[in-house]
């Protein structure tokens, strides 16, 4: 029995061409990809880069390309005798979910378009920046944050690994924060190319608005669970699932605790689905002795299925 983990990148991996490989080789992905409508195919396909990467684009483009490719992977690969578990970075969470069966590709676009919409619009209305402390742990990046919130908004958005911890806030708070920050010893501090303060209490419109949207649907009794963001733990009921997609929108990404909590139930093969390599890169800084395979691409497909072959 195969134990696998499946990891699902969120906004910022994006890029022009993604999906495009699958797209022309796979009925399924041309199916799914069909689907998110000829505007959205053409930004992804042809960009332009600076649209695709806006966030009501990027978001939908995202979790279409990473189904397409989970898509493929099955096609491909016999599951029957497969145990998996899931996790999704912020957006990536959606796919975790689609994967999983919580909710078929229809519904997880709707939610995942209308997600982007609400988020693009708090930033809008409530500017602000992220940046990446790297090299010092989450206490004394939680120190920076209150020192700094005497500026403005400054919290702890996403803890990817045990040394590179994301902030989000106004922009005053961030600027003052990254300062702080080198004084307390971080190797390196960079400001985010992101359209908003994300995983912050600036997001809570956004979170209040996707709470009435997420009303429309009935989810469903997945196939295996899934890591959930706000709280790093296992999910496999439906019921909990609305509850902490609004939840995730304005507190912080768990990352490196839910690849931990893979990691001790007993998973020790991991594949990256979707474009790029960020959440593959993030699993070595946290458990070096473990390495991601990668489904982005007919080369990187091929690769993780003669690993999995072996």
């Amino acid at each position: 029995m195969f134990k696998i983990a499946l990891m699902f990148p969120g906004q910022g991996t994006q890029f022009v061409g993604m999906g495009k490989e699958f797209y022309d080789k796979y009925s399924k992905a041309r199916e799914i990809i069909d689907l998110t409508g000829k505007e959205l195919k053409q930004i992804i396909f042809e960009g332009p880069e600076e649209i695709l990467k806006s966030t009501k684009y990027a978001q939908p483009a995202i979790f279409a390309v990473s189904i397409a490719a989970f898509e493929v992977f099955k096609e491909l690969f016999d599951i029957s005798n497969v145990e998996f578990v899931a996790a999704g970075h912020s957006l990536g969470e959606y796919s975790a979910l689609c994967a999983a069966g919580f909710f078929g590709f229809e519904e997880g676009f709707a939610m995942v378009k209308a997600r982007g919409e609400f988020i693009q619009k708090a930033s809008e209305d409530n500017p602000g920046l992220m940046a990446a402390i790297i090299g010092v742990d989450k206490f004394i990046v939680e120190s920076v944050c209150k020192k700094a919130s005497i500026f403005g908004v400054c919290e702890v958005a996403n803890l990817n690994s045990p040394e590179q911890i994301v902030i989000a806030g106004t922009k005053e708070a961030i600027d003052k924060a990254v300062m702080f920050a080198k004084e307390y010893g971080a190797k390196r501090t960079v400001i985010l190319n992101v359209s908003g303060p994300f995983h912050s209490s600036l997001m809570a419109s956004a979170s209040d608005n996707m709470s009435k949207e997420l009303e429309k649907y009935n989810f469903n009794v997945p196939n295996f669970g899934v890591y959930t963001n706000c709280d790093a733990l296992l999910t496999t009921s439906s019921s909990f699932v609305k509850e902490k997609l609004v939840k995730q929108i304005k507190n912080s990404v768990k990352w490196d605790e839910s690849i931990r909590s893979i990691i001790k139930s007993g998973f020790d093969k991991f594949i990256e689905i979707g474009p790029g390599r960020v959440l593959s890169g993030l699993l070595k800084r946290i458990d070096s002795s473990k390495k991601a395979l990668n489904i982005e691409n007919m080369i990187s497909l091929q690769k993780t299925l003669e690993e999995l072959n072996k």
